[in-house]
Protein backbone atom coordinates (compact mmCIF):
# COMPACT_ATOMS: atom_id res chain seq x y z
CA UNK A 1 0.00 0.00 0.00
CA UNK A 2 1.29 3.41 -1.24
CA UNK A 3 2.14 5.35 1.90
CA UNK A 4 -0.03 9.00 2.23
CA UNK A 5 1.51 11.72 3.67
CA UNK A 6 1.36 15.21 4.65
CA UNK A 7 4.59 17.53 4.93
CA UNK A 8 5.58 21.13 5.53
CA UNK A 9 7.84 23.68 4.39
CA UNK A 10 8.29 27.49 3.78
CA UNK A 11 7.94 27.86 0.49
CA UNK A 12 6.60 25.14 -2.45
CA UNK A 13 7.40 26.21 -6.14
CA UNK A 14 5.50 23.98 -8.46
CA UNK A 15 6.95 23.52 -12.04
CA UNK A 16 11.18 23.21 -12.34
CA UNK A 17 11.43 25.18 -15.98
CA UNK A 18 13.61 28.61 -15.54
CA UNK A 19 11.78 30.28 -13.02
CA UNK A 20 11.12 27.59 -10.43
CA UNK A 21 15.13 26.60 -10.90
CA UNK A 22 16.48 30.17 -10.24
CA UNK A 23 13.81 30.72 -7.33
CA UNK A 24 14.16 27.54 -5.84
CA UNK A 25 18.33 28.21 -5.57
CA UNK A 26 17.92 31.93 -4.75
CA UNK A 27 15.62 31.12 -1.81
CA UNK A 28 17.63 28.06 -0.61
CA UNK A 29 20.80 30.46 -0.81
CA UNK A 30 19.13 32.99 1.26
CA UNK A 31 18.46 30.05 4.16
CA UNK A 32 14.58 29.39 3.01
CA UNK A 33 13.36 26.32 3.00
CA UNK A 34 11.91 25.44 -0.43
CA UNK A 35 10.44 22.53 -2.27
CA UNK A 36 10.37 22.49 -5.97
CA UNK A 37 7.95 19.47 -7.37
CA UNK A 38 8.34 18.88 -11.15
CA UNK A 39 6.03 16.93 -13.18
CA UNK A 40 8.67 15.01 -15.26
CA UNK A 41 11.21 12.22 -13.68
CA UNK A 42 13.96 14.74 -16.19
CA UNK A 43 14.60 18.23 -18.01
CA UNK A 44 14.84 16.88 -21.31
CA UNK A 45 12.47 17.68 -23.09
CA UNK A 46 13.25 18.76 -27.02
CA UNK A 47 12.67 22.15 -28.34
CA UNK A 48 12.43 24.22 -25.26
CA UNK A 49 13.56 27.40 -25.56
CA UNK A 50 17.38 28.00 -24.38
CA UNK A 51 18.17 31.57 -25.19
CA UNK A 52 20.64 32.84 -22.20
CA UNK A 53 21.08 36.53 -22.49
CA UNK A 54 23.00 39.00 -21.53
CA UNK A 55 20.92 39.90 -18.35
CA UNK A 56 21.01 36.32 -17.61
CA UNK A 57 24.62 36.14 -18.16
CA UNK A 58 25.28 38.95 -15.52
CA UNK A 59 22.99 37.27 -12.60
CA UNK A 60 24.97 34.32 -13.32
CA UNK A 61 28.39 36.24 -12.59
CA UNK A 62 26.76 38.15 -9.85
CA UNK A 63 26.03 34.68 -7.82
CA UNK A 64 29.80 33.07 -8.95
CA UNK A 65 28.21 30.98 -11.15
CA UNK A 66 29.90 31.92 -14.51
CA UNK A 67 32.65 29.97 -14.61
CA UNK A 68 30.99 26.75 -14.09
CA UNK A 69 27.56 27.88 -16.75
CA UNK A 70 30.56 28.78 -18.95
CA UNK A 71 31.56 24.98 -19.04
CA UNK A 72 28.42 24.02 -20.29
CA UNK A 73 28.18 23.32 -24.27
CA UNK A 74 26.67 26.61 -26.08
CA UNK A 75 27.40 28.58 -28.88
CA UNK A 76 27.58 32.46 -28.64
CA UNK A 77 25.88 34.57 -30.87
CA UNK A 78 26.79 37.90 -31.40
CA UNK A 79 24.83 39.15 -34.55
CA UNK A 80 21.75 38.33 -36.05
CA UNK A 81 20.64 38.68 -39.68
CA UNK A 82 17.44 38.76 -42.10
CA UNK A 83 18.47 36.66 -45.08
CA UNK A 84 16.16 38.05 -48.22
CA UNK A 85 16.33 37.28 -51.70
CA UNK A 86 17.73 40.38 -52.09
CA UNK A 87 20.98 39.57 -49.88
CA UNK A 88 21.70 39.69 -46.28
CA UNK A 89 20.04 42.47 -43.76
CA UNK A 90 22.07 42.73 -40.37
CA UNK A 91 19.05 42.68 -37.59
CA UNK A 92 21.01 43.15 -34.21
CA UNK A 93 24.55 43.62 -33.43
CA UNK A 94 25.57 42.54 -29.67
CA UNK A 95 29.07 43.46 -29.72
CA UNK A 96 28.52 46.73 -28.58
CA UNK A 97 26.33 45.96 -25.77
CA UNK A 98 27.15 47.73 -22.27
CA UNK A 99 29.03 45.44 -19.55
CA UNK A 100 30.90 41.84 -19.91
CA UNK A 101 29.10 40.11 -22.30
CA UNK A 102 28.56 41.27 -26.15
CA UNK A 103 26.65 37.80 -27.25
CA UNK A 104 23.81 35.99 -26.09
CA UNK A 105 24.46 32.49 -25.52
CA UNK A 106 22.63 29.51 -26.69
CA UNK A 107 22.57 26.57 -24.37
CA UNK A 108 20.10 23.48 -24.05
CA UNK A 109 17.49 24.34 -21.80
CA UNK A 110 17.54 21.16 -19.84
CA UNK A 111 21.58 21.84 -19.17
CA UNK A 112 20.99 25.12 -17.83
CA UNK A 113 18.21 23.62 -15.51
CA UNK A 114 20.08 20.84 -14.38
CA UNK A 115 23.43 23.24 -13.82
CA UNK A 116 20.86 25.29 -11.57
CA UNK A 117 19.81 22.53 -9.74
CA UNK A 118 22.81 21.10 -9.37
CA UNK A 119 23.88 24.17 -7.69
CA UNK A 120 20.66 24.42 -5.64
CA UNK A 121 21.30 21.32 -4.02
CA UNK A 122 24.46 22.21 -2.53
CA UNK A 123 22.39 23.71 0.27
CA UNK A 124 20.31 21.85 2.58
CA UNK A 125 17.08 24.10 2.45
CA UNK A 126 16.70 23.00 -1.45
CA UNK A 127 14.87 19.77 -2.40
CA UNK A 128 13.64 19.15 -5.95
CA UNK A 129 11.45 16.05 -6.26
CA UNK A 130 11.26 15.18 -9.82
CA UNK A 131 8.15 12.81 -11.33
CA UNK A 132 5.91 14.95 -8.86
CA UNK A 133 2.25 15.81 -10.07
CA UNK A 134 0.62 19.00 -8.82
CA UNK A 135 -2.79 17.64 -8.52
CA UNK A 136 -4.49 20.59 -6.08
CA UNK A 137 -4.17 23.49 -4.06
CA UNK A 138 -4.64 22.86 -0.45
CA UNK A 139 -6.81 25.99 0.59
CA UNK A 140 -8.22 27.29 3.79
CA UNK A 141 -10.41 30.06 4.87
CA UNK A 142 -9.83 31.29 1.19
CA UNK A 143 -5.76 31.27 1.67
CA UNK A 144 -4.14 29.20 -0.27
CA UNK A 145 -1.93 26.61 2.57
CA UNK A 146 0.20 24.52 0.04
CA UNK A 147 -0.53 21.86 -2.91
CA UNK A 148 -1.49 18.39 -3.13
CA UNK A 149 0.61 16.37 -5.76
CA UNK A 150 1.43 12.68 -6.75
CA UNK A 151 4.50 10.86 -6.36
CA UNK A 152 6.65 8.55 -9.07
CA UNK A 153 5.11 5.63 -6.77
CA UNK A 154 1.51 6.99 -7.61
CA UNK A 155 1.07 8.20 -4.15
CA UNK A 156 -0.95 11.05 -2.94
CA UNK A 157 0.67 13.52 -1.01
CA UNK A 158 -0.10 17.08 0.69
CA UNK A 159 2.83 19.64 1.18
CA UNK A 160 2.09 22.69 3.19
CA UNK A 161 3.49 25.67 2.42
CA UNK A 162 3.69 29.59 3.60
CA UNK A 163 4.08 30.50 0.12
CA UNK A 164 2.82 28.31 -2.88
CA UNK A 165 4.70 29.82 -6.63
CA UNK A 166 3.23 28.71 -9.58
CA UNK A 167 5.87 28.38 -12.30
CA UNK A 168 4.46 26.07 -14.44
CA UNK A 169 4.33 27.12 -17.62
CA UNK A 170 1.63 28.96 -20.04
CA UNK A 171 -0.49 25.96 -19.88
CA UNK A 172 -0.16 26.21 -15.64
CA UNK A 173 -2.35 24.50 -13.68
CA UNK A 174 -1.47 25.90 -10.72
CA UNK A 175 -2.86 29.33 -12.31
CA UNK A 176 -6.24 27.75 -13.17
CA UNK A 177 -6.98 26.04 -9.99
CA UNK A 178 -6.32 28.91 -8.55
CA UNK A 179 -8.97 30.33 -10.81
CA UNK A 180 -6.74 32.87 -12.49
CA UNK A 181 -7.77 33.85 -15.99
CA UNK A 182 -5.07 35.30 -18.34
CA UNK A 183 -5.80 38.13 -20.95
CA UNK A 184 -5.03 36.94 -24.27
CA UNK A 185 -3.61 39.78 -26.45
CA UNK A 186 -2.85 36.99 -29.72
CA UNK A 187 -0.62 35.81 -31.95
CA UNK A 188 -1.40 35.45 -35.62
CA UNK A 189 1.27 32.28 -36.23
CA UNK A 190 2.41 29.32 -34.62
CA UNK A 191 5.64 27.34 -34.90
CA UNK A 192 6.76 24.19 -35.86
CA UNK A 193 10.25 23.22 -34.35
CA UNK A 194 13.08 21.00 -36.36
CA UNK A 195 16.22 20.19 -36.66
CA UNK A 196 19.03 19.62 -39.67
CA UNK A 197 23.04 18.85 -39.06
CA UNK A 198 25.11 21.57 -40.17
CA UNK A 199 27.35 20.86 -42.83
CA UNK A 200 30.87 22.71 -44.09
CA UNK A 201 30.20 25.86 -46.14
CA UNK A 202 27.02 26.51 -44.01
CA UNK A 203 26.21 30.36 -42.83
CA UNK A 204 28.42 31.02 -40.04
CA UNK A 205 25.67 32.45 -37.39
CA UNK A 206 22.02 32.53 -36.08
CA UNK A 207 19.57 34.15 -39.09
CA UNK A 208 16.33 34.09 -40.47
CA UNK A 209 15.12 33.49 -43.96
CA UNK A 210 12.36 35.55 -44.61
CA UNK A 211 10.13 33.61 -48.16
CA UNK A 212 6.67 34.88 -49.03
CA UNK A 213 4.57 33.32 -46.28
CA UNK A 214 7.15 32.48 -44.51
CA UNK A 215 10.00 33.35 -41.80
CA UNK A 216 11.99 30.50 -40.45
CA UNK A 217 14.63 31.30 -38.45
CA UNK A 218 17.54 29.10 -38.10
CA UNK A 219 19.43 28.97 -34.92
CA UNK A 220 23.29 27.88 -34.94
CA UNK A 221 23.33 25.25 -32.45
CA UNK A 222 27.37 24.38 -33.56
CA UNK A 223 26.56 20.72 -35.04
CA UNK A 224 23.23 21.13 -36.15
CA UNK A 225 20.69 24.19 -36.73
CA UNK A 226 17.36 24.35 -34.67
CA UNK A 227 15.03 25.88 -37.20
CA UNK A 228 11.17 27.70 -36.76
CA UNK A 229 8.99 26.81 -39.48
CA UNK A 230 6.15 29.61 -38.76
CA UNK A 231 2.52 28.90 -40.44
CA UNK A 232 -0.66 30.66 -39.46
CA UNK A 233 -2.14 30.56 -36.43
CA UNK A 234 -4.35 27.43 -36.20
CA UNK A 235 -2.94 25.72 -39.26
CA UNK A 236 -0.73 23.23 -38.11
CA UNK A 237 -3.90 20.42 -38.39
CA UNK A 238 -4.04 21.46 -42.48
CA UNK A 239 -0.30 21.06 -42.66
CA UNK A 240 0.11 17.45 -41.25
CA UNK A 241 -2.51 16.32 -43.44
CA UNK A 242 -0.67 17.58 -46.43
CA UNK A 243 1.85 15.52 -44.86
CA UNK A 244 5.99 16.16 -43.71
CA UNK A 245 6.96 16.56 -47.66
CA UNK A 246 5.01 19.77 -48.31
CA UNK A 247 7.08 21.04 -44.97
CA UNK A 248 10.39 19.76 -46.67
CA UNK A 249 9.87 21.09 -49.85
CA UNK A 250 9.56 25.10 -48.42
CA UNK A 251 12.46 24.07 -46.28
CA UNK A 252 14.33 23.44 -49.44
CA UNK A 253 12.87 25.95 -51.87
CA UNK A 254 13.83 28.77 -49.27
CA UNK A 255 17.19 27.34 -48.35
CA UNK A 256 18.67 24.69 -51.21
CA UNK A 257 21.95 24.88 -49.69
CA UNK A 258 19.67 22.18 -47.11
CA UNK A 259 17.96 20.26 -49.84
CA UNK A 260 20.29 16.96 -49.09
CA UNK A 261 19.89 16.60 -45.54
CA UNK A 262 15.58 17.20 -45.12
CA UNK A 263 14.90 14.05 -46.16
CA UNK A 264 16.89 11.91 -43.90
CA UNK A 265 16.26 14.37 -40.94
CA UNK A 266 12.38 14.93 -41.25
CA UNK A 267 10.85 11.64 -42.14
CA UNK A 268 7.78 11.82 -39.90
CA UNK A 269 5.83 14.37 -37.49
CA UNK A 270 7.41 12.34 -34.63
CA UNK A 271 10.73 14.72 -36.15
CA UNK A 272 9.07 17.84 -35.74
CA UNK A 273 8.16 19.67 -32.54
CA UNK A 274 5.14 21.95 -32.38
CA UNK A 275 4.86 25.24 -30.29
CA UNK A 276 1.39 27.02 -29.88
CA UNK A 277 2.37 30.82 -29.74
CA UNK A 278 0.65 32.85 -27.07
CA UNK A 279 0.83 36.16 -25.50
CA UNK A 280 -1.40 36.54 -22.63
CA UNK A 281 -0.90 38.35 -19.44
CA UNK A 282 -2.52 38.07 -15.67
CA UNK A 283 -4.67 41.22 -14.30
CA UNK A 284 -3.49 39.70 -11.09
CA UNK A 285 -0.31 37.49 -10.33
CA UNK A 286 -1.05 36.59 -6.48
CA UNK A 287 -4.12 35.72 -4.08
CA UNK A 288 -3.11 35.08 -0.16
CA UNK A 289 -0.88 32.35 -0.02
CA UNK A 290 0.06 31.89 -3.99
CA UNK A 291 2.12 34.00 -6.49
CA UNK A 292 2.26 33.15 -10.32
CA UNK A 293 5.76 33.55 -12.05
CA UNK A 294 7.16 33.60 -15.64
CA UNK A 295 4.93 32.02 -18.19
CA UNK A 296 2.62 31.07 -15.78
CA UNK A 297 1.87 35.12 -15.63
CA UNK A 298 2.73 36.43 -18.62
CA UNK A 299 3.17 33.94 -21.90
CA UNK A 300 5.66 35.54 -24.27
CA UNK A 301 6.09 35.17 -27.81
CA UNK A 302 9.22 33.60 -29.38
CA UNK A 303 9.90 36.63 -31.04
CA UNK A 304 13.15 37.97 -29.73
CA UNK A 305 13.99 34.63 -27.23
CA UNK A 306 13.12 36.40 -24.41
CA UNK A 307 10.93 34.19 -22.76
CA UNK A 308 13.61 32.73 -20.54
CA UNK A 309 15.17 35.48 -19.80
CA UNK A 310 12.04 37.45 -18.07
CA UNK A 311 11.14 34.10 -16.10
CA UNK A 312 14.47 34.27 -14.88
CA UNK A 313 14.17 38.24 -13.75
CA UNK A 314 10.81 36.91 -12.26
CA UNK A 315 12.34 35.00 -10.00
CA UNK A 316 14.89 37.35 -8.84
CA UNK A 317 12.27 40.19 -8.32
CA UNK A 318 10.72 37.19 -5.87
CA UNK A 319 13.61 36.21 -4.00
CA UNK A 320 14.72 39.90 -3.28
CA UNK A 321 11.78 41.20 -1.65
CA UNK A 322 9.98 37.55 -0.43
CA UNK A 323 13.78 36.03 1.60
CA UNK A 324 13.22 38.12 4.16
CA UNK A 325 8.99 37.60 4.32
CA UNK A 326 9.87 34.08 4.13
CA UNK A 327 12.54 33.89 6.74
CA UNK A 328 10.21 35.25 9.30
CA UNK A 329 7.01 32.57 8.02
CA UNK A 330 4.56 35.23 7.14
CA UNK A 331 4.10 36.62 3.24
CA UNK A 332 1.35 38.86 2.86
CA UNK A 333 -0.52 39.88 0.01
CA UNK A 334 1.62 43.27 -0.03
CA UNK A 335 4.70 41.39 0.17
CA UNK A 336 2.79 39.68 -3.68
CA UNK A 337 1.90 42.94 -4.56
CA UNK A 338 5.44 44.10 -4.58
CA UNK A 339 6.82 41.35 -7.06
CA UNK A 340 4.12 41.62 -9.45
CA UNK A 341 4.23 45.75 -9.79
CA UNK A 342 8.58 45.02 -9.72
CA UNK A 343 8.02 43.09 -12.71
CA UNK A 344 4.77 44.14 -14.44
CA UNK A 345 6.19 47.25 -16.39
CA UNK A 346 9.04 44.41 -18.12
CA UNK A 347 6.61 42.40 -19.14
CA UNK A 348 4.20 45.08 -20.40
CA UNK A 349 6.92 47.11 -22.40
CA UNK A 350 8.22 43.59 -23.67
CA UNK A 351 5.01 42.59 -24.80
CA UNK A 352 4.12 45.62 -26.33
CA UNK A 353 7.30 45.62 -28.69
CA UNK A 354 6.74 41.86 -29.39
CA UNK A 355 2.52 41.99 -30.81
CA UNK A 356 4.27 45.51 -32.61
CA UNK A 357 6.27 43.01 -34.42
CA UNK A 358 3.37 40.24 -35.04
CA UNK A 359 1.36 43.14 -36.27
CA UNK A 360 3.54 44.82 -38.99
CA UNK A 361 5.92 42.55 -39.88
CA UNK A 362 4.78 38.72 -38.75
CA UNK A 363 1.19 39.12 -40.22
CA UNK A 364 1.73 40.68 -43.33
CA UNK A 365 4.42 37.62 -44.39
CA UNK A 366 2.09 35.02 -43.46
CA UNK A 367 -0.69 36.34 -45.39
CA UNK A 368 1.63 36.47 -48.40
CA UNK A 369 1.00 40.23 -48.83
CA UNK A 370 4.74 40.40 -48.13
CA UNK A 371 7.92 39.52 -50.48
CA UNK A 372 10.39 37.80 -50.18
CA UNK A 373 12.46 41.29 -50.30
CA UNK A 374 12.82 44.08 -46.87
CA UNK A 375 10.70 47.28 -47.79
CA UNK A 376 13.62 49.89 -48.31
CA UNK A 377 12.80 52.19 -45.59
CA UNK A 378 13.18 48.75 -43.41
CA UNK A 379 16.53 48.13 -44.82
CA UNK A 380 18.01 51.90 -44.96
CA UNK A 381 16.88 52.12 -41.07
CA UNK A 382 18.56 48.47 -40.29
CA UNK A 383 21.60 49.62 -42.06
CA UNK A 384 21.90 51.85 -38.83
CA UNK A 385 24.61 50.85 -36.59
CA UNK A 386 22.62 52.46 -33.68
CA UNK A 387 19.21 51.05 -34.73
CA UNK A 388 21.11 47.51 -34.53
CA UNK A 389 22.62 48.33 -31.28
CA UNK A 390 19.08 49.28 -29.98
CA UNK A 391 17.82 46.55 -30.94
CA UNK A 392 20.31 44.36 -29.54
CA UNK A 393 20.25 46.03 -26.12
CA UNK A 394 16.56 45.65 -26.46
CA UNK A 395 17.14 42.10 -27.26
CA UNK A 396 19.55 41.14 -24.63
CA UNK A 397 19.30 43.62 -21.95
CA UNK A 398 15.14 44.25 -21.77
CA UNK A 399 13.61 46.30 -19.67
CA UNK A 400 14.75 46.77 -15.92
CA UNK A 401 16.95 44.53 -15.26
CA UNK A 402 17.53 42.89 -12.17
CA UNK A 403 20.33 42.24 -9.72
CA UNK A 404 20.80 39.64 -6.44
CA UNK A 405 20.21 42.16 -3.59
CA UNK A 406 20.46 39.63 -0.68
CA UNK A 407 24.04 39.83 0.40
CA UNK A 408 23.22 35.69 1.64
CA UNK A 409 22.14 34.87 -2.03
CA UNK A 410 24.73 36.43 -3.73
CA UNK A 411 27.75 35.14 -1.87
CA UNK A 412 30.27 33.44 -4.27
CA UNK A 413 30.78 30.04 -5.10
CA UNK A 414 34.10 30.38 -2.71
CA UNK A 415 31.55 29.74 0.08
CA UNK A 416 30.61 26.27 -0.48
CA UNK A 417 33.94 25.43 -2.68
CA UNK A 418 35.05 21.75 -1.36
CA UNK A 419 31.74 20.74 -0.07
CA UNK A 420 30.17 17.67 -1.39
CA UNK A 421 26.55 18.16 -3.12
CA UNK A 422 23.52 17.96 -0.50
CA UNK A 423 20.26 15.53 -1.29
CA UNK A 424 18.32 18.43 0.80
CA UNK A 425 16.70 18.76 4.02
CA UNK A 426 13.45 16.72 3.89
CA UNK A 427 10.04 18.84 4.47
CA UNK A 428 9.09 18.98 7.89
CA UNK A 429 6.35 15.79 8.65
CA UNK A 430 3.22 16.89 10.41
Amino acid sequence: MVERTTEATTCCVVGCGPAGAMLGLLLARAGVDVVVLEKYQDFFRDFRGDTIHASTLQLLDELGLLEGFQRLPQQHTRRISILTDDGELPFGDFTRLPGRFQYISFVPQWDFLTFITDEARRYPTFTLRQGSEFTGLIVEHGEVRGVRYRAPDGGEHELRAVLTVGTDGRHSAVRREAGLTPVEFGAPMDVAWFRLPRAAGDPASTFGRLVPGRLIPMIDRRTYWQGAYTMPKGSFSELKEQGIATMRDEIAHAMPWLADRLQGALRSWDDVGFLEVRVNRLQRWHRPGLLCLGDAAHAMSPIGGVGINLAVQDAVAAANLLAEPLRRGAVTERDLAAVQRRRLLPTRVTQTVQLAIQRNMISPILERRASATVPGRMRVVMSLPPVRRFVARFMALGVRNEHVRSATARRSRRATRGVAPLSGRSPRRL
